[in-house]
């Protein structure tokens, strides 16, 4: 019989092949085994053409070491080329996609893919890039405003810039690691501390209240009227749900918006009133999310969410607008960590120094060993003092701005209700 004809690849790189066989449901990965002699294949594991191409990228990066490694020695080749920066960027974010992180890393290498861009740098090899380039490019990194999907306009920070510089370093160097550049980064990212200006500004108890008045819309004219009330009660159900999270949690932004009572992910246990803010999937990175016990006024809150509590990506728009009306102060000093770094400073002012541990732990700056994590949680007294402390500031933001936990307003009913509970879009 005639042998079969072999289908043409959709995508190759190397001697790394991507097939679709008729008879089969996956993608299948093709390639030639010099150790074994024979060509080997694997499934992708998607029948989707792009997903796949990302399989093959991924197999082809774990399996070989690059062009510039010889195969016979494992040694660099003489006079080997160097990637391009942007292959370089492509392949890293192709190994790190799995990592929690992957959006904010991905997010930095934007910046520097964009000025490549801008400045006609598409084809620059890794070897070419050193401290004259950098420069560069922080220049003109801190002449890009970042702009909010309503238009708004702010300045980028000396930190968001050497984010990106990290990151970029990071991927010449996973290049080089591979022998797909000679020479690991010629330069270094100047440390985040000392470029960033951490704000001075913390809020009392008088200005939180003041947030959660207008999230409850407690404070408009008059003349206003309930169905504009209502309306606007409804826009702002995520921003105060979100304020209500921050005052509890102390957590981060980001934490904050991932909490989630999907029972798959396993942050909430309403029997032992204990909140996992790193989902069961999740993979702990620096920014340690801690396992914290909830204030009492703020369970009713989670009871009664199915899966997030906060069904967006982001609540910066929100808080802008909240934070032009109150006149919050500027220049960075009160953005969306404002809540979580006031409420440190409250606890600290309330507690005495020997309970100063506790707050370190809720905040993720300390903990304790990996085996004591698991299970300190569900003691009765598992930051017992700085739990009872959240829960005395929260009876006194209620009392200036009541419905702030104890109650709720929602556009359907305008004195009691529920959570109203959405899907996360995603």
């Amino acid at each position: 019989m005639p042998a079969t004809k072999r289908p043409k690849p959709i995508y190759q790189r190397g001697d790394y092949k991507l097939i679709r066989r008729p008879d089969r449901a996956n993608l299948e990965i093709s390639w030639y085994d010099t150790d074994r002699k024979r060509e080997r294949s694997a499934s992708a594991g998607t029948s989707c053409d792009e997903a796949g191409r990302l399989a093959l990228d991924r197999l082809y990066l774990e399996r070989t070491r690059g062009e510039a490694i010889c195969p016979t020695c494992g040694q660099v080749r003489q006079g080997s080329g160097s990637a391009a920066v942007t292959s370089a960027i492509a392949d890293y974010l192709v190994m790190a996609a799995d990592k929690p992180s992957i959006d904010a890393i991905r997010a930095r290498l934007n910046h520097v893919v964009a000025y490549l861009v801008a400045s006609d740098q598409v084809a620059i090899r890794c070897v070419e890039l050193d401290a004259a380039w950098l420069e560069r490019f922080r220049k003109w990194a801190l002449a890009q405003p970042i702009v909010s999907p309503t238009g708004k306009t702010r300045e980028r920070s000396l930190s968001t810039i050497e984010n990106s510089v990290l990151q970029l370093a990071a991927a010449i160097n996973a290049a080089h690691q591979r022998g797909d550049t000679p020479s690991p980064a010629k330069f270094r990212a100047t440390p985040v501390r000392d470029v960033n200006r951490t704000p001075q500004h913390r809020a009392d108890v008088g200005q939180i209240a003041a947030m959660f008045r207008y999230a409850l819309a407690l404070d408009e004219p008059t003349e206003t009227t309930a169905k504009w009330l209502a309306r606007h009660r409804a826009y702002r159900t995520h921003l105060l749900n979100y304020l209500r999270a921050a005052v509890a949690t102390l957590a981060r932004p980001d934490a904050i918006l991932d909490i989630s009572t999907d029972s798959a992910r396993r942050q909430w246990n309403s029997t032992r009133k204990v909140l996992a803010l790193n989902p069961a999937a999740r993979r702990q990175t620096k920014k340690y999310r801690p396992t914290i016990p909830v204030a009492h006024q703020f369970v009713p809150w989670l009871d009664a969410t199915e899966e997030y509590l906060i069904p967006i990506n982001s609540i910066r728009s929100a808080w802008d607008t909240m934070a032009e009306r109150l006149q919050l102060p500027g220049e960075g000093e009160a953005g969306t960590k404002l809540i979580r770094r006031s409420m440190a400073k409250l606890l600290r002012d309330r507690l005495p120094q020997t309970h100063w541990t506790e707050i370190e732990m809720m905040l993720g700056h300390d903990r304790f060993d990996s085996v004591s994590d698991i299970y300190a949680p569900f003691d009765p007294g598992y930051l017992s003092a700085a739990k009872r402390e959240i829960e005395a500031i929260i009876d006194e933001i209620e009392s200036a701005a009541p419905g702030a936990f104890y109650r709720t307003i929602t556009a359907d009913d305008q004195t009691g209700g529920s959570v109203v509970s959405i899907r996360k879009a995603r």
